[in-house]
């Protein structure tokens, strides 16, 4: 972990060294060779009425301005390349899918349908939760202020349950709270829920029964405004973080449990988290919900500094906007945070309690208890055991606490195969996955040629070749440092 923050804060450095591209990496003789448009000097796009700098902040390196008092102070209100005309940004919510509609009788028709899912936290690891459609955390309903919706509600569950739609101020008998205000959804059965949204905003929809909740039964509901807010973005995109207690034996979350070892961001725990991929100089927005069932996360990210720029309630107006680059989100809560990715690099996102920044925490003991799993093998020589060394001399004795560092999660091939085979981690550190873990993304800046390359193109990208060269163009080449070898390289 020191090694790979240490190499990302170089990545990070201000672009003060121009020329970099044609310089080689002298600690490394094998280092991969440059790629994409070495000679690429950062631009606006063709077409856009975006500036490079203003009052001191430039988008295409990292800097403050020149005035805590300006708009533009630390890119506050400096907009993207995207104009406001095109209308909102995508939005965007990496491993979860959109939930299609169709105008029926004037509204917007969504199919809605809680049922028992399994889902892969990681590599080989799938997980029985709740959630809608076939996916944990359920697909995105994504709506415009002003649309009438009407969201069909089939419950596919063998018990009750309801939903409440977070944050909306709709008629209450479409409100979802369990039988306060409308009978249950029984299995098999079907509720329509139909109204008019006048909000904009991040919302989101949840069941209504609190085991059902904590077995994962959340879904976006994000709301554009009819008049882009200003500044307008370029990228959208959403993070729901959650957690959940699954037994080393089991694959079943006990959602009765006051304690946690599972962490997942869109349902996948770090590696599998797919990062977010944004242009160099780009404006981009990200909105982080918690629905961790009682578990506050203080989110960090690296290399940037951001604008809270709204919660679950409403966007804030500007005068109260606060930069920081550590926000804590509260249960049930969600915060906007927008920034302009000026600092090119893998930067990573991630909640900062230490035991969030893990993978489940305990190794697996045996089967996992399922019908016709054959446990003979585990059975069949009880009587020894390893020895245990009572003398206490090994040297890590003189030592309290040691050793602290995370053991286990070995991985397969064919694990790490399904880690890299996603076009979002090409070129990034061979060893990328010991560093992404539990509560942790990447936010991924790259200048256009290389987001061409990662992105648009079908060439081959080599392991570190990203960041080898992003440090030539923006870091300190003479001290660049290779990555460890490590299973997976050659992948």
């Amino acid at each position: 972990m020191g090694t790979i923050a240490a190499a990302a804060g170089l990545a990070g450095k201000a672009m003060a060294q121009e020329g970099n591209a044609d310089l080689n990496l002298p600690n490394d003789p094998d280092a991969p060779s440059p790629i994409g448009n070495a000679s690429a000097e950062p631009s606006i796009p063709d077409g856009s009425d975006a500036v490079a700098e203003i009052d001191g902040f430039s988008r295409f390196k990292p800097s403050r301005g020149n005035d805590p008092d300006s708009e533009y102070y630390i890119g506050k209100k400096m907009p993207g390349f995207r104009p406001a005309s095109a209308g909102p940004a995508p939005f965007e919510a990496p491993d979860l899918d959109k939930l299609p509609w169709k105008m029926v009788n004037g509204a917007k028709e969504f199919q809605l349908v809680p049922m028992a899912v399994e889902r892969e936290f990681l590599p080989g690891y799938r997980m029985n939760v709740y959630g809608y459609n076939g996916s944990m955390p359920g697909p995105t309903i994504e709506v415009t202020q002003g649309d009438r919706v009407r969201i069909v509600v089939t419950n596919e569950l063998p018990e009750d349950t309801f939903v409440h739609w977070h944050g909306f101020e709709l008629p209450v008998q479409y409100d979802g709270a369990a039988t306060l205000t409308q009978n249950p959804i029984k299995p098999g059965q079907t509720m329509v829920f139909e109204f008019d949204v006048h909000e904009e905003g991040t919302f989101f929809y949840h069941s209504h029964v609190p085991m059902q909740e904590a077995f994962g039964q959340v879904g976006w509901f994000i709301v554009h405004p009819k008049k882009v807010y200003d500044p307008p973005v370029d990228r959208d995109f959403g993070l729901i973080f959650q957690n959940f207690f699954v037994e080393p034996t089991q694959t079943v979350a006990d959602s009765w449990k006051m304690d946690w070892n599972w962490h997942t961001i869109n349902g996948r725990s770090g590696p599998l988290t797919t990062p977010l991929v944004c242009k160099h100089g780009e404006r981009v927005r990200i909105r982080l919900m918690n629905f961790a069932p009682m578990q506050h996360h203080p989110i960090h990210l690296h290399g940037h500094t951001y604008w809270e720029t709204g919660h679950e309630g409403a966007r804030t107006p500007s005068s109260a906007w606060i930069p920081r680059n550590n926000s804590l989100v509260g249960i049930a809560q969600a915060t906007n945070f927008e920034f302009i990715a000026n600092n090119p690099g893998d930067w990573i996102f991630h909640c900062h309690m230490v035991h969030h920044m893990m993978n489940h925490m305990t190794r697996q003991v045996g089967p996992r208890i399922r019908k016709g799993v054959n446990v003979d093998r585990y059975l069949q020589d009880t009587s020894t055991r390893p020895a245990v060394d009572f003398t206490r001399n090994d040297p890590g004795f003189n030592t309290p606490g040691y050793p602290q560092k995370m053991l286990g999660m070995e991985r397969t091939m064919p694990q790490m195969e399904a880690i890299w085979n996603r076009r979002e981690v090409r070129g990034m550190r061979a060893n990328y996955p010991m560093a992404v873990k539990g509560l942790m993304t990447v936010l991924r800046v790259l200048p256009d040629d290389l987001y061409n390359l990662v992105m648009e193109s079908n060439e081959p990208v080599e392991k570190g070749a990203v960041f080898a060269e992003i440090v030539r163009r923006f870091g300190d080449p003479e001290r660049y440092e290779a990555a460890p070898k490590m299973m997976g390289m050659n992948i």
